[in-house]
């Protein structure tokens, strides 16, 4: 199974999420690590991400080539990221045939209903225990 993880701006959510797929799922599964710009992709690829890449064509070329794409809800969503995230990379994810587990990260002034307030720590390990679950032989 190949996971990509897209992250931006710090790179914090990306390396977190790319620890405890790592700690969780162990090395059968194939980590990409696609960074909005460099710091995330090294962040991520220290982190324990298999290889790593950084921009709008690195998203659009690995989109498709993936069983899964996380990241937070941002990834879907054109100029978010302070701008980081493209009308293109928005457009490349949301046309994946990958499975999309986002996390419901409210900085894109975008509320879903249904979602409870919980840390990221806690919405990490969900994520994470969502993964497991489309992966039963893992």
């Amino acid at each position: 199974m190949r996971i990509m993880v897209i992250d931006g701006q710090g790179g914090g959510i990306g390396k977190h999420l790319t620890e405890k797929i790592r700690k969780g799922l162990g090395p059968e599964v194939e980590i990409i690590a696609i960074g909005t710009n460099s710091v995330a992709t090294s962040l991520m690829l220290r982190a324990g991400a298999n290889d790593g890449a950084t921009g709008e064509n690195a998203v659009i070329q690995n989109a498709d080539q993936v069983d899964f794409i996380v990241g937070s809800l941002a990834v879907i969503v054109a100029h978010s990221m302070l701008g980081e995230l493209t009308p293109a990379m928005a457009e490349a994810v949301g046309k994946s045939k990958a499975k999309k587990i986002l996390l419901p990260i409210n900085r894109s002034g975008i509320e879903i209903v249904g979602t409870m307030a919980e840390p990221l720590p806690h919405l990490i390990d969900a994520l994470v225990e969502r993964l497991r679950k489309e992966m039963p032989h893992v």
